[in-house]
């Protein structure tokens, strides 16, 4: 964990904040429950310290999701996590609920 957040603090892009932060969190898998939960909290905070809209991750895109992060876990590949983290971003804030 110490490592994690030497590597945040020393990030200055919030996106790639949020995408190795979620992703690193999830790999140490430090609690025996609520990992993927933390991760994705920890995800948006990271997001919204740049600016960012919150992103939701789609029930529906779960399966790609879990791929994409087997992907960068088994195989050492982030590109695909990655760009999955952007589509939901920007189906996040194309979906965004109008401010009331």
């Amino acid at each position: 964990m110490d490592a994690l957040f030497d590597l945040l603090t020393k990030e200055e892009s919030a996106a790639v904040r949020g995408v190795l932060g979620h992703f690193v969190f999830v790999f140490i898998h430090p609690y025996s429950d609520g990992n993927g939960r933390i991760g994705r909290f920890l995800l948006n905070l990271m997001l919204a310290s740049g600016g960012y809209d919150w992103t939701v991750v789609r029930v529906d895109r779960r399966p790609a999701y879990m791929a994409a992060l087997e992907q960068a876990s088994v195989h050492g590949n982030i590109a695909d996590f990655t760009r999955f983290i952007a589509e939901e971003m920007t189906a996040s804030t194309r979906y965004a609920p109008p401010a009331i």
